[in-house]
């Protein structure tokens, strides 16, 4: 099950909710977190990517031919992990849409003014049939939005479209989803847990803390 307003969904299941449980107990070691952020991956992965075009096939089972439909293969699925917390969904989003191409977006937020400074960009080149490309970028923590926005600002400066693009958090922040829905509308959000607020800082409360520092063991 999930909740819907505007163009973002939140997924509400009790694997997910337990999971969510384990992740922001600050007890939790690193191999316990991942192992739990890989579970709600799945299903955040899934909704992500339920709307993606679909064609018939003819299928020989072993007893009739069958019509069955797929995912169009002649589309192209660009999924976009914003380094370094990213990656955690990465196996996820592999293993289910094998095809998908992998481009990763570096980028760390500066602590004093909470903007995202670049340092890599995989994806070079311009995108040539917008209509066949799909962009999922990953990232559990939506907070600010401000590394998200650039982000999707990326890929629309690249030749992607803005309907065409999902951005998929672990949780996320009122701060974070209004960004991107002020500035990219018809960018659609895909998140576990809509959470109350950000602090000082610019960390989601309640939270879970620093994702890439518990996902990486490099809690100081």
């Amino acid at each position: 099950m999930k909740t819907q307003q505007l163009n973002i969904s939140v997924l509400k299941h009790p694997v997910i909710e337990d999971n969510l449980a384990i992740i922001r107990d600050k007890n939790t070691d690193s191999e316990r977190f991942k192992n739990a952020v890989r579970k709600i991956s799945y299903s955040l992965i899934l909704e992500a990517s339920k709307n993606l075009p679909m064609v018939e096939k003819t299928v020989e089972t072993p007893l009739v031919t069958t019509k069955c439909r797929v995912i169009d293969k002649s589309i192209q699925v660009i999924i976009a992990p914003i380094l370094r917390a990213g990656l955690i969904f990465s196996e996820a989003a592999s293993e289910l849409l094998p095809f998908s191409n992998i481009h990763h977006v570096g980028m760390y937020r500066n602590e004093e003014t909470l903007e995202p400074v670049w340092y890599y960009d995989k994806k070079k080149n311009i995108i040539d049939n917008k209509d066949k490309v799909f962009v999922i970028i990953l990232d559990p923590m939506l907070a600010t939005g401000n590394s998200a926005v650039d982000t999707i600002e990326n890929f629309i400066k690249k030749g992607a479209k803005e309907e065409n693009i999902t951005f998929v958090s672990l949780i996320a922040a009122p701060n974070g989803v209004s960004n991107i829905q002020e500035n990219y509308s018809k960018v659609k959000i895909v998140t576990a847990s809509l959470d109350d607020s950000i602090n000082e800082k610019g960390y989601i409360l309640p939270g879970l803390g620093d994702a890439g520092d518990r996902i990486f063991n490099t809690i100081e």
